[in-house]
């Protein structure tokens, strides 16, 4: 379904020279597999995801989606596509079975089979009571429901979500979960950017952590987490400076030790043996806590802690 090698995107600056936004990627996805860039803020997810929207042209490398190239064939590639941007830009004027048939109309979709797709739909993103509702009396949720519903009106192969969850309530995204899952089942292959690392896990198949216009690691989320963490953690929480005196103290029983403003991440095998292994040595924090490495632990490990500008 996307086929890059060598993939580039520079952005011009009037003075000084081009700025690098990707700097030469390569990435193969099969269809069916719903696949995920994770990065943060400048890394080049947005840009990559642009490029293959066929909204913004590449500046090196070889791009094919769908077979096709987009230098030549965007308008037939993104007849294809289904595009979830990350700002709902629904038309809060017009009601919301309206706005589903207004937009497959832009496709050329006859205006009976146009009705009859968007009740379909409306089923779909379980929106059927709210269809005469004007969109902007909508919740966040349900118009993030009627967005994804409004992709979907040129029965796309190939769906971008950007950022699809941002700013819903934990009930609003995993009923957005499952309708994501359920289209991945129908064999629409799914390219999504998301800042959740749970999202990532729930969602992908496979995912690649992008940054400064690379890409970091590639993978499945359990890969990622095998390769880069251990299979768990333990954050032991003191007050604030004490931390600083205990890593000595815990430094041989962990593969890697995180030190926080409030806390030590000690990264190991087995979680509970090591925390019985501190409080043997004496140590006693404020709180103990043993989990399971988790995407954000890669995530943190191959782009730092610190926030990029």
């Amino acid at each position: 379904m996307i086929s890059a090698i060598g993939l580039r995107k520079s952005f011009p600056v009037k003075s000084g020279p081009d700025v690098e936004a990707v700097r030469g990627i390569d990435l193969q996805v099969p269809r069916g597999e719903a696949f995920g860039f994770l990065g943060p803020n400048g890394a080049g997810k947005s840009s990559t995801m642009r490029m293959i929207a066929c909204v913004s042209p590449r500046t090196g490398g070889d791009l094919r989606i769908l077979g096709l190239d987009p230098a030549r064939d965007g308008v037939r590639i993104r007849a294809r596509l289904g595009v979830v941007p990350q700002q709902d830009n629904l038309d809060e004027e017009l009601s919301v079975r309206e706005n589903l048939f207004i937009y497959g109309r832009y496709f050329g979709i006859p205006r009976r089979a146009c009705w009859a797709k968007a009740d379909e739909l409306l089923e779909f993103a379980q929106l059927q009571e709210k269809s005469r509702a004007r969109v902007d009396a909508l919740s966040g949720g349900m118009k993030r429901r009627l967005t994804i519903a409004r992709s979907l009106m040129n029965d796309p192969e190939l769906l971008l979500l950007d950022e699809p969850t941002t700013g819903l309530d934990p009930q609003a995204r995993h009923v957005l979960w499952d309708r994501l899952f359920r289209l991945k089942q129908q064999g629409v292959t799914l390219i999504l950017t998301t800042h959740y690392m749970d999202e990532a896990e729930q969602l992908c198949d496979r995912l690649v952590v992008m940054d400064d216009g690379r890409i970091a690691a590639e993978g499945s989320p359990a890969e990622l987490i095998e390769r880069f963490s251990t299979r768990e953690v333990l954050e032991l929480r003191f007050t604030p400076g004490a931390q600083e005196a205990a890593e000595p103290r815990v430094a041989d029983l962990a593969e890697r030790i995180e030190v926080l403003p409030d806390r030590l991440l000690l990264y190991t095998p087995d979680g509970e043996a090591t925390l019985n292994t501190v409080l043997a040595a004496g140590l006693r924090p404020v709180s103990t806590l043993v989990r399971r490495s988790t995407l954000e632990d890669v995530f943190l490990r191959l782009t730092g802690r610190s926030l990029v500008d």
